[in-house]
């Protein structure tokens, strides 16, 4: 199995639904964003372990999560959770600029690493720090993807939207989320329940203390 049966795989089971999209997939080989010892499974629609208790999402749910961002090709995007750099890469592929929040100091290394293959890393800034605050020097965002489950929708990321932006995060437990769609519109905020989702807990200032 290789990247091009993967995508096969995603488009069969209708997860990706957009040209763009699928080019994305195309261009972005998920076996560059996984550890030596799991790349034999890197085309299987499921997660796998990245170290320090943290994941890299299955590919159905990552291209899930981009359907429902709805990136132009002008967008600027704030992703909370960099992991191992996969999802920041299929994003710039798909907009004009991301900035990438990662909290452990080893995954930003791991993810700029990775993202070396990536033809898209000049659109890439990979920060380290507490993804809950977002990063305000560079809003308002176009979109905000959150790879990590909040106990809520942090304030500061609601701020950081641009008016007309959508936030796409998982909000629930420490284990199980609902995955909502947020859509800005002046003041108002509308939400939207996509389904049932586990991810990583978000750890930070606004995300579980717990953890």
């Amino acid at each position: 199995m290789n990247n091009e049966d993967l995508v096969a795989e995603l488009l069969r089971w209708n997860y990706v639904k957009s040209e763009r999209v699928k080019e994305a997939f195309l261009a972005v080989d998920r076996k560059n964003f996984i550890p030596e010892k799991y790349r034999d499974k890197a085309y299987y629609d499921d997660p796998l372990p990245i170290g320090y208790n943290q994941t890299i999402s299955a590919p159905s749910m990552v291209a899930t999560m981009l359907e429902l961002l709805e990136i132009e090709e002008k967008d600027k995007i704030l992703e909370i959770g960099t992991g191992s750099g996969y999802n920041a890469c299929l994003l710039a592929a798909l907009g004009e600029r991301v900035i990438t929040i990662e909290r452990i100091p080893q995954l930003r290394d791991f993810a700029k690493k990775n993202m070396e293959k990536c033809e898209y890393r000049e659109k890439v800034l990979v920060l380290l720090g507490d993804g809950s605050e977002g990063y305000e020097a560079e809003a308002p965002y176009d979109k905000i993807i959150v790879t990590c489950g909040a106990p809520d929708i942090p304030d500061s990321l609601i701020k950081q939207l641009k008016d007309g932006g959508r936030l796409v995060i998982p909000v629930g437990g420490t284990f199980f989320q609902e995955l909502y769609v947020v859509e800005k519109e002046g003041e108002k905020i509308k939400k939207r329940v996509w389904g049932d989702v586990a991810f990583v807990p978000m750890i930070g200032k606004h995300g579980h203390r717990w953890a």
